[in-house]
């Protein structure tokens, strides 16, 4: 999923930020946010998380789920 992440970020230059965490080495973050399955994607808007994604999935459907909340 990490290409296809870096050209979303590309693509949403100055509206969007990536941001990558490493839960075996932030376990907390893993613990507060539920996340069980690598990979995970999380979107949050305005410091509010709108939506979970779990698993791999196609650049057309995660740009789709981005374009809800800009």
């Amino acid at each position: 999923m990490h290409p296809v992440v870096a050209d979303l970020a590309k693509a949403y230059a100055g509206r969007l930020r990536c941001l990558r965490v490493n839960t075996d080495e932030n376990q907390e973050v893993a613990t507060r946010y539920g996340i069980r399955s690598i990979p995970t994607i999380l979107i949050f808007s305005k410091g509010e998380r709108k939506e979970t994604i779990i698993g791999a999935v196609a650049d057309t459907a995660l740009a789709a789920t981005v374009d809800r909340f800009l």
